[in-house]
């Protein structure tokens, strides 16, 4: 059931006026770690709990011009770190576009440092199109993704030039797509580059299936995190068939199912179940409402623009929905008899107050054993 009726619709969309420009796409920059791209949260967090972690989540914070959106957030998200109870945060995890339109380094202070100045825990990412986009026009142009690398992806953890007096340091991530590794889960950070609709080639597909396996064989909870939308309902940018080959191709030749999807790109909120062969339930859900001024909202029924009659979207069923507030997601892991335990609430922030909207919970899975080849 959708609580919010301001429209009925219950299936995502593809946008038949969307241009697929995968002429965007930029090559990847060199890895700063080694293979197979590992970050153990515990060499920035050393008191971790093995069995409960708080962490917060969205995409799509930066903003050009109209910055009190994206300070709400922050703003809401500072607040629940400095709760200090049982379950307070303890990182951010950023699903791409931290900066806009380009990623430029000249734009990390003003909407990175200086936004997330009072934020008190790590910030870890992936790199959204707008973060890895070069600007056309600009002289002597950086290659795709500098910034991002230097500020995200330094070999050791230090102060940066342009982060002015904020104090925050580097983070150390091993490469543009990688795992952080947490007692429960492990986060498996994809980079879906430039395009519109996302592209992630063989090298970056190969080493997504490995680290499916790792995560298995450790009986650890799989959650999966993209800047492109797998599905959407939105007008702005509709699902992203590139990204549905991606995880169920994956899904294919491995027989593990991640315990949940995330993504950006999209701004605003939407929760989807895709109901596989079997009985498996894998939720796709889309944080990008997490500052940037426009959200975009969902398609009316029946709009001809943006079809949802496709055999790919089959299956795929939207739980709820906030295509007219930004916020955020809270995220929370325990150790169960069963496994491990996520639970997520999203809370909207245009009140100026973190206000809960939605809530959900998702029991991981035990990969005891892996079966390739499932007919999906």
């Amino acid at each position: 059931m959708i609580p919010n009726e301001r429209n009925p619709r219950t299936r995502p969309v593809f946008k038949l006026a969307a241009i697929d420009d995968q002429e965007k796409f930029k090559p990847l920059p060199a890895p700063t770690g080694t293979y197979p791209y590992r970050l153990n949260i515990n060499k920035l967090i050393p008191e971790i709990n093995d069995d409960h972690l708080s962490f917060q989540m969205a995409g799509d914070t930066g903003e050009l011009s109209t910055p009190e959106y994206q300070s709400r957030v922050i703003s809401a998200l500072t607040e629940q770190c400095n709760a200090h109870n049982a379950q307070t945060p303890q990182f951010f995890f950023h699903l791409g576009d931290i900066v806009y339109n380009y990623g430029q380094a000249s734009e990390y202070y003003r909407q990175f440092f200086n936004a997330w100045r009072k934020y008190p825990c790590p910030i870890f990412a992936i790199a959204g199109n707008h973060d890895a986009d070069i600007d056309p026009f600009q002289p002597d142009p950086p290659q795709s993704l500098d910034a991002f690398m230097s500020v995200f992806c330094s070999k050791k953890s230090g102060l940066l030039e342009i982060a002015g007096d904020t104090g925050r340091k580097t983070n150390i991530q091993p490469n543009v797509y990688w795992v952080l590794e947490t007692p429960m889960a492990d986060i498996i950070g994809l980079y879906s580059n430039v395009p519109r609709f996302g592209n992630v080639q063989q090298d970056q597909k190969a080493w997504f299936i490995e680290a499916l396996k790792i995560a298995a064989s450790n009986q650890k909870a799989i959650i999966v995190c993209l800047h492109h939308s797998a599905y959407s309902a939105d007008t702005n940018h509709g699902s992203s068939i590139h990204m549905q080959m991606l995880i169920d191709g994956a899904i294919r030749e491995t027989g593990i199912y991640p315990d949940v999807v995330f993504s950006g790109h999209v701004h605003n909120y939407q929760r989807f179940h895709k109901y596989y062969p079997g009985g498996q339930i894998v939720p796709f859900i889309v944080a990008g409402g997490g500052g940037y001024a426009g959200l975009h909202s969902l398609a009316k029924p029946d709009d001809p623009e943006f079809p949802d009659k496709s055999f790919l979207l089959d299956d795929v069923e939207l739980q709820n929905y906030c295509d007219n507030e930004h916020g955020f997601l809270k995220i929370d892991l325990c150790r169960t008899v069963d496994g491990v335990l996520i639970e997520g609430r999203y809370f909207t922030t245009d009140t100026g107050e973190a206000v809960l909207y939605d809530s959900f919970s998702i029991q991981s899975r035990i990969h005891s054993e892996v079966i390739p080849m499932v007919d999906i």
